[in-house]
């Protein structure tokens, strides 16, 4: 592409065409975003804009004319398929602002007037089309003050809108890491810039956007209080900061009113259980360490019978609540549902329900098409069904939710009488309001319905009166109505009919009584859909008023929907009830990995785990692919899973009070911030021993591993000391460091538990049951022969072995109490004499004389190597 393919500034613009002209000063006004330029049944795009258009959307880019003394390269989309083009772009964080002509080309003098009337951008999206059904689609801003960050959430979708308060940077990853922003908003004085490197729909703000006052001004508005007092928000400087940033931006992007935003939440850390960004990571939540969605927690848990119920469940995931009076709630609400067997009709009942979350969002902003309106009837007509099978219950919870699911009568008969069953996608063609809902709606649909019987008696009158047997009435949307004469009797045609059209075999006529008539029609045609268009209006009109209560009976909704799928999960997947307890620890007997026991080809081994005041930390010993890992996770999942009211893959569990789950488990290069393994890997466990406290649970795997021998050990074991005696979390510490184990000689409160291995002539079978007491070997040689490491290699790895354990007086070496030697690891040659004579050797050559030298000569050498 030529240096003219660059989109020309505004200063020539006397060179350019008056279509140009036009283009050109709207380009000005969104230059941050592809513009989408009306022109007939095509969006044009222009310039830079279509080379980046043909780039990301693989189409062809052409050249339309010259402007300026320039060709202007152009891509162009159909304007039927644009939903599909729209979502492709803001999947990879593109905006696009909709130019639609909005004139009357007959009556234009020049170019028809055009107007930007809607901008796409991927955080503020509400189309059905565009939008992941199970995940929220969040648009997030971020405001960095003197002594923490300000971050909040909008949800244009639902109306969700939060913001919180943050003191760290640790914190702040753990935000962008839980909310994963569709479009993040950051100001031009962010100094973290590889925070949001990674986010593609990330977006530079000025500074001023982020004016306190003018923050405060714009929510006042949008809420239409006095203050913010009535939301507990006023003190959260920061936050309402970037919170002001958000509101204006997506007030200049959907450019309509948008009243179901109605109030804003302040999620304190503090309400939860905390998890890190490594953590999220770590425990594959719901993405998992491939970036993909499959075999996650989400994955397993999720059954959900709608899309906002699997949005929840997603959002309580990443956001365990620490109040285990809350936590109970839940509990004996999935109890109660189990019981009375209920979960499986209200989960049928359920699915009718459908995204009402959303149907409704796109009801406050008057975008909601036809067919959202129709499945917002069939949602209130299963209601009272839902509500019919949760009177009576016990359970504080349920009880609460049936009071939240109202019912809406007045608004279930208006959309009864109003919509038809099966309304079209859109109600630019009509056919949208039912028949009998508006008396003159149904005449002017009458007299152009009407059109069929008139013309079928015209054609027969014409037919006698002319005598002409192959005279058709006949009707299309380019020529109008028109009389049909064949070729060969056009002879016999009256002198009253006017040629309206020629074809091969053909003439087509009008007479003054079918002109009359068509203009009737069409009339009549136009009049019906304007009027449909105005009663399609204030249908919006007469249902807004009831946005809050329809919010409020979703967000009831989605969550029956998500504890029914606990049930279901629960009794699917053989979980128990979890017991919530005061007492610090953790006690689950027969515990099980949620997700790997669902993939696993055999029987998955539970195993036990047992924390408490005073066994506040296991030692985990055995040999790599023993299952440490997975025995580690299992117990952070099943400890979480408990906190989000989910029942839990074990026998029983016993858990008391978690602030905070850590998890180092792993470690890669961080090359955006210039940090090596072993770097991510201490920053990781300084994190750890700054903010863990004693309800902390801790999961702390092979540290040490990404530096020498003695230096790892030497971290890893004070590590382990620290948190035992100066922090005292719940803590397991995953090592192949065998001398850890002799912190249970020391400490009290720390023990030792291995999973065990079978070893028989070189081969290992891994056991996967967690034992009482310290491994006896660590099996790695054995491992690395399953890996298919050469058995040269393996050989003279068990000569180095012996090497290493054992001194002179034939006693182990304890690598703790010993001065470090320097000990060449070089192997012994690769390859044996005897294997360099072999490998050049073909026995099929070999003549008997020469195979019996060869016996000797081996001989020979097997005598001198040893």
């Amino acid at each position: 592409m030529n240096s003219h393919s660059q989109t020309p500034d505004l200063e020539d613009l006397e060179k350019h065409t008056p279509m140009m002209r036009q283009y050109l000063q709207m380009k000005t006004e969104h230059s941050d975003m592809l513009l989408f330029y009306r022109m007939g049944d095509f969006y044009e795009l222009f310039y830079s804009d279509a080379k980046r258009a043909s780039e990301l959307l693989g189409i062809s880019l052409t050249a339309r004319g010259k402007s300026g003394g320039d060709p202007i390269p152009m891509a162009g989309i159909p304007y039927h398929a644009v939903d599909n083009y729209l979502a492709k772009l803001v999947q990879q964080g593109e905006s696009v602002a909709i130019c639609e002509q909005i004139g009357d080309p007959a009556l234009a003098k020049g170019p028809v007037e055009r107007k930007v009337v809607r901008i796409v951008t991927p955080g503020t999206l509400t189309d059905e089309a565009l939008l992941q059904e199970r995940r929220d689609n969040l648009l997030a801003a971020i405001y960095e003050g003197k002594k923490g960050f300000g971050f909040a959430t909008l949800d244009v979708a639902s109306g969700r809108f939060v913001i919180s308060e943050l003191d760290s940077l640790e914190a702040i990853e753990a935000e962008l890491q839980r909310t994963r922003p569709a479009e993040l908003l950051y100001s031009e004085d962010f100094s973290h810039k590889y925070l949001v490197n990674d986010i593609k729909g990330a977006r530079r703000r000025p500074e001023w956007e982020f004016d306190f006052d003018t923050a405060t001004r714009l929510l006042l508005e949008q809420f239409g209080t006095k203050d913010l007092r009535g939301f507990g928000v006023q003190a959260a400087r920061l936050s309402l900061q970037a919170a002001g940033c958000l509101i204006q931006y997506v007030k200049d992007t959907q450019r309509t009113a948008l009243p179901h935003i109605n109030s804003i939440m302040q999620f304190s850390p503090s309400d939860s259980v905390v998890l890190d960004a490594a953590t999220r990571r770590n425990l594959e939540l719901t993405v998992n360490l491939g970036g993909g969605l499959e075999n996650t927690l989400a994955s397993v848990l999720d059954r959900t019978a709608t899309a906002m119920g699997s949005r929840m469940l997603q959002r309580w995931i990443h956001q365990p609540l620490r109040n285990q009076t809350h936590v109970r709630r839940r509990h004996q609400a999935v109890t109660e549902l189990i019981a009375d067997a209920t979960h499986e009709p209200l989960h049928e009942r359920l699915k009718s329900i459908g995204d009402v979350e959303r149907i409704i969002a796109r009801l406050a902003i008057r975008n909601a098409r036809p067919r959202d309106l129709a499945r917002l009837r069939d949602a209130l007509e299963v209601l009272p069904q839902v509500r019919d099978k949760l009177s009576g219950s016990a359970s504080e919870h349920l009880v609460s939710l049936h009071q939240a699911l109202n019912e809406f009568p007045a608004e279930l008969a208006l959309l009864q009488r109003a919509i038809v069953d099966n309304p079209p996608v859109l109600i630019r063609d009509g056919g949208v309001i039912r028949e009998g809902y508006h008396s003159e709606l149904d005449e002017w649909r009458s007299l152009s319905q009407g059109a069929t019987d008139y013309l079928q008696q015209l054609e027969v009158r014409e037919k006698e009166r002319t005598g002409i047997a192959t005279l058709k009435v006949g009707f299309n949307k380019v020529h109008g109505y028109f009389i049909e004469v064949s070729r060969g009797q056009s002879a016999l045609v009256p002198l009253s009919y006017q040629r309206r059209q020629t074809l091969k075999n053909t003439e087509r006529y009008i007479i003054p009584e079918l002109k009359e008539y068509e203009e009737k029609v069409l009339s009549s045609q136009g009049k019906a859909l304007a009027l449909e268009k105005q009663l399609w209006e204030e249908l919006f009109d007469r249902l807004l008023p009831k946005l809050a209560e329809l919010q409020q009976f979703a967000l009831a909704a989605a969550e029956l929907d998500v504890l029914t799928n606990f049930a279901e999960r629960a009794e699917a997947l053989n979980y128990q009830c979890p017991t919530l307890v005061d007492a610090a620890g953790i006690d689950i007997s027969e515990g099980r990995h949620p997700v790997v026991e669902t993939v696993s080809q055999s029987p998955f081994i539970a195993n036990p785990v047992l924390l408490n005041g005073e066994r506040r930390m296991l030692i985990v010993t055995g040999p790599n692919m023993g299952g440490k890992s997975t025995y580690m996770r299992q117990v952070a999942l099943i400890t979480l899973m408990a906190y989000i009211g989910s029942y839990v893959p074990a026998e029983s569990a016993v858990i008391g009070p978690i602030d905070r789950i850590f998890t180092r488990i792993g470690a890669s290069d961080d090359l955006a911030s210039g940090r090596s393994t072993f770097m991510v890997e201490m920053t990781e466990t300084a994190n750890i021993l700054h903010n863990a406290t004693q309800n902390s649970l801790v999961l702390m795997d092979e540290i040490g591993r990404g530096t020498s021998t003695y230096d790892g050990l030497s971290l890893a074991w004070s590590a382990a000391e620290y948190l035992a005696q100066q922090i005292g979390a719940l803590t397991l510490f995953a090592t192949h460091y065998f001398e850890l184990t002799q912190l249970a000689e020391q400490l009290p409160q720390v023990t030792n538990v291995h999973l065990d291995a079978i070893e028989h002539d070189d081969a290992i079978v891994f056991m996967h049951a967690v034992q009482e007491g310290a491994a006896s070997k660590s099996y790695g040689l054995q491992v690395a022969a399953l890996a298919g490491v050469p058995q040269v290699v393996i050989r003279a790895a068990k000569d180095k072995l012996q090497q290493l354990e054992s001194r002179d007086d034939g006693k182990e070496v304890n690598v703790l109490s010993v001065t470090p030697v320097q000990t060449s690891l070089a192997l012994e040659s690769a390859t044996s004499e005897v294997e360099e004579l072999l490998q050049h050797i073909d026995p099929n050559d070999l003549t008997p004389k020469a195979a019996l030298d060869l016996v000797y000569q081996l001989t020979a050498l097997v005598k001198a190597t040893h």
